[in-house]
């Protein structure tokens, strides 16, 4: 999942490491606390200015229109924020599974912000670009400040962790998780007692949406319970991706190779600073803010 190409920007994936439901607002949405962290891989994209204010996805990505893609969204969005007449012609090399739970849409669409607040030189701090990133999606902002965090809220009140940067073993089950599914199951967890970042570095690490998933997705889980043999299997987000800590490389890597027919997966390690705020950092965008 490497580019050597230098132009190309990072996009990485993330874990929930935990997820837990506390009450829903008026307008439906469900107010969460979390726990994200970083994963050594991702999608990868580059961003080729142009002059005449022209927005396009130059690459194609099965089952996703170019309307519809949040990095065509994101791109507008900043264009329209900042009153700039510059465009671009984005190629998204995509690496990650689609509806995976591992944010691949919201780390692209906030790589396009960062990267090309850098191209068109528009100048907005790193806080403003998070706002502006919400309005596309929750996790938009974790990517975009960049550090394994704490979150609550729908996602985008934010408090940085220093977390064990463990190797992952993270499972691909082949179905698809419909999110709007899961959230309106009547069975769902709507009122989890709201716990402290002590209580979550004491063990409490539940997520509140594993029970209806495990229950409507039967791949997901088979694959909770063949990585339950090897360590505590967990669910991301919504999913469809499962995972597992391990603290040596090789043992994730020996099971990867022992996968069980139809079930796909990858290693990656754990991170608590994002490749692209350490990539925004070399091209001289931000010191703070």
């Amino acid at each position: 999942m490497k580019v050597e190409n230098v132009r190309f920007w990072p996009a990485p994936a993330k874990l929930n490491l935990m997820l837990r439901i506390i009450g829903q607002r008026s307008d439906g949405y469900h107010l969460l606390q979390t726990v994200f962290q970083f994963l050594d891989i991702g999608d990868w994209l580059d961003f080729q200015p142009r002059d005449d204010a022209l927005i396009r996805r130059v690459s194609t990505i099965p089952g996703v229109p170019e309307s519809d893609d949040l990095v065509v969204k994101a791109a507008k969005v900043l264009q329209q924020a900042t009153a700039t007449s510059a465009g671009v012609d984005i190629h998204l090399e995509k690496q990650l599974p689609m509806g995976g739970g591992l944010g691949g849409g919201s780390s692209d669409a906030a790589t396009t912000l960062v990267a090309l607040n850098l191209i068109w030189n528009t100048q907005l701090s790193r806080s403003e670009l998070a706002r502006l990133g919400l309005a596309l999606g929750a996790d938009v902002p974790v990517f975009i400040l960049g550090k394994a965090a704490w979150a609550e809220g729908v996602g985008e009140e934010l408090i940085a962790l220093e977390l064990l940067e463990p190797w992952y073993l993270v499972l691909i089950p082949p179905c698809h998780v419909s999110t709007a599914a899961v959230f309106s199951d009547q069975e769902l967890t709507r009122n989890s007692p709201r716990m402290t970042i002590a209580d979550y570095f004491a063990g409490s690490a539940l997520n509140d949406c594993l029970p209806v998933v495990s229950r409507r997705y039967p791949d997901v889980a088979l694959a909770l319970e063949w990585l339950g043999q090897f360590a505590v299997p967990k669910l991301t987000g919504t999913g469809v991706c499962v995972f597992a800590a391990f603290d040596d490389e090789s043992k994730a890597r020996r099971l990867l190779g022992e996968l069980p027919v139809g079930l796909q997966g990858f290693v990656a390690r754990g991170l608590n600073r994002s490749p692209l705020i350490a990539r925004a950092h070399e091209e001289h965008m931000w010191s703070s803010g």
